[in-house]
């Protein structure tokens, strides 16, 4: 596709877990039919959320802080700082053991939603990849973590 590739980032790793979690946050077809259904493999809203800020503190600080380490730029950063903070916004509201529908029903979750495509069609595409492919499960991204 044009883009650069995944492992090119200095913290490749952590840019996979944001990209899995900004993925998963991102499409509304996966929320039903992995989520709802309880589909294994794929955890739950909290597990991404915590994909999305647990190594990188995105929950203290801005994704500018690693322009150039997990982000491309300043525009990755900006996108990836937004829907951080919308879905965190809903995970402290509704609490991190709430149930996935509490998500979904949650006024401000659709919005969080385009946070989260935006992001990630950004991230994806400048990694060469299709943002619309289906979301991988948990054990593939630990896989590709593993490889260097």
């Amino acid at each position: 596709m044009g883009g650069m590739p995944l492992n090119d980032m200095p913290w490749w790793r952590w840019r996979s877990n944001v990209r899995s979690a900004l993925h998963m946050l991102s499409d509304p077809v996966f929320h039903h039919e992995c989520w709802l259904a309880g589909r294994e493999g794929y955890g739950d809203v909290t597990d991404a959320v915590y994909r999305l800020v647990e190594d990188t503190w995105l929950d203290n600080w801005s994704a500018e802080k690693y322009v150039g380490t997990i982000f491309r730029d300043s525009a990755e950063a900006a996108l990836v700082d937004v829907a951080a903070l919308r879905v965190l916004r809903i995970m402290h509201q509704i609490g991190a053991d709430a149930p996935v529908s509490a998500y979904l029903e949650h006024p401000g979750w659709n919005e969080a939603v385009v946070a989260a495509r935006e992001a990630h069609v950004m991230l994806a595409t400048n990694d060469g990849e299709d943002p619309d492919t289906p979301p991988r499960s948990l054990d593939v991204l630990r896989i590709m973590t593993r490889s260097a």
